[in-house]
């Protein structure tokens, strides 16, 4: 043993601890599970419960489907997306048009694995038949939350893509859908990534384009005039997810007429396709969180698209984009569920493997505390989440309840594991920094969470005015 320094021998072997510093062992005759097997035959049967995980206990409320998507979804995300995380939002920021090979590697995983065609059921996408029973945004959000518990960046890039699709879907064109959507599910299953984009924000209308009385004073910035066969379109979109790699784009114009914009009542979707002449992404945004996914600013200088590229009927474009809205506000809710739950990972993990005074952190009250407050703030969102996301039609102010709430909830959460944490927290290697940053941007997008509470005073002005 000469040369070696106590301090560095490994601790004597001793019998691994059966309780917590505060608490009685589970095998205590004072504890609540044995005290389960003092109560008759019948109750015991009926209120016994064994050790499980938060994570079991919640998925086993789950139908069938759906359980078996959130454990595939966790392991995706525990086995592709973990791995890259912290690599990928280290990476300098690239030009657009050039996507790190780690991400093209990864996008053709998630195709062939079903990731990027699970909006449509099999033969047509990815989604077993029974499971598409249930919502769409139901199993959005499922799948959305442990992609995000993994890396905010990484789930984006792969999203991005059903908010893109979803405009097609709500069309109810079925010669749309096998024109434009389902070749390009397929590429997917092929490991040929092809995705889509949704692209409403303008330079000069950032949340007016998803609340109505903004749009009805706001002048938009893409604008589309008539011509043979089809439609014009010139002006600018900006902080489009996943414009950079996206082949196929959704895109909203006002129509134009003698010169003049006729506001966002005239919206029209387009299917705008990369390779169109005069259409082209110009940059992506140096972000502060959800590196991963570019943000990208798309030109348009006399992009010309046929008639048959206008998805839903001329001036249907403002019903897409709210009922849009109202599907994905939800999956945005759970994507701060799954960093929230990174955060009480991150937290958990630290303090079961964090010494003070030569006892794990664990054993001590006050972050016992901490845990068990971050841990239910955690759970109350999935459930709400969970029982709004059941329905298949959203209502709006139901959605943008769960967005807000959701957003701003889980930044508190991850605040307080940051608190936990303490200088730690600020380590990149910890990821807690970057759950922060990532989670950051969930109260920005889909509408900013103050568009949302508007939202949802607007869904219920009629009860309002019934009581003036």
């Amino acid at each position: 043993m000469s040369g070696v320094h106590p301090r560095h021998l490994a601790p004597a072997a001793s019998a691994p601890a059966d309780h917590l510093d505060g608490h009685v062992a589970a095998a205590h005759p004072l504890s609540p599970r044995a005290a389960q097997q003092d109560l008759p035959p019948l109750i015991r049967q009926l209120y016994r419960y064994a050790p499980q995980s938060l994570w079991q206990i919640e998925t086993e409320r789950l139908p069938r489907d759906l359980r078996r998507l959130r454990a595939d979804a966790r392991r995706f995300a525990d086995d592709v997306l973990a791995p890259l995380a912290l690599q990928v939002d280290a990476l300098p920021h690239w030009p657009v048009g050039q996507t790190p090979p780690e991400l093209q590697d990864l996008l053709v995983q998630a195709g062939r694995a079903g990731w990027l065609s699970d909006l449509l059921p099999w033969p047509l996408g990815s989604v077993p038949p029974l499971r598409a029973r249930h919502s769409l945004q139901w199993a959005a959000s499922i799948k959305v939350e442990e992609f995000s518990r993994a890396c905010g960046g990484l789930m984006l890039l792969l999203s991005a893509h059903a908010l893109g699709i979803a405009p097609l879907l709500l069309s109810g064109s079925v010669a749309s859908i096998n024109r434009f959507l389902l070749p390009a599910l397929r590429e997917n299953q092929r490991g040929q990534p092809h995705l889509f984009a949704f692209a409403i924000t303008e330079p000069s209308a950032g949340s007016d384009a998803e609340d109505g009385h903004g749009a009805a004073v706001a002048k938009p910035a893409l604008v589309a005039r008539r011509a043979p066969g089809g439609w014009v379109l010139n002006g600018r979109k900006c902080f489009i997810s996943g414009g950079d790699v996206a082949q196929s784009f959704t895109v909203f114009a006002a129509l134009e007429v003698d010169g003049r914009s006729e506001g966002f009542e005239s919206w029209t979707c387009f299917l705008v396709q990369r390779g169109m002449a005069g259409f082209r992404p110009v940059r992506t945004e140096l972000k502060m969180g959800m590196r991963a996914s570019g943000a990208a600013e798309l030109e348009f200088v006399d992009v010309f698209v046929p008639d048959s590229h206008v998805v839903g009927g001329v001036r249907g474009g403002w019903a897409l984009n709210r009922q849009t809205l109202n599907l994905s506000r939800l999956p945005v809710a759970s994507m701060a569920v799954g960093f929230a739950q990174a955060a009480c990972d991150i937290a958990i993990d630290f303090a079961c493997r964090t010494q003070l005074g030569g006892q794990a952190l664990v054993h001590q009250q006050d972050v016992q505390l901490t845990l068990a407050q971050m841990l239910t703030e955690t759970s109350s969102l999935r459930g709400h989440l969970w029982a709004c996301a059941r329905t298949w039609s959203p209502r709006q102010g139901v959605a943008s309840m769960n967005k807000f709430h959701a957003t701003d909830t889980a930044m508190n959460v991850i605040q307080q594991g940051m608190d936990l944490l303490g200088h730690q927290a600020l380590r990149h290697d910890l990821r807690l920094e970057k759950v922060y940053r990532d989670c950051r941007l969930t109260q920005i997008f889909e509408g900013t969470n103050q568009i949302n509470r508007l939202a949802v005073i607007e869904d219920l002005q009629e009860d309002f005015l019934r009581r003036l």
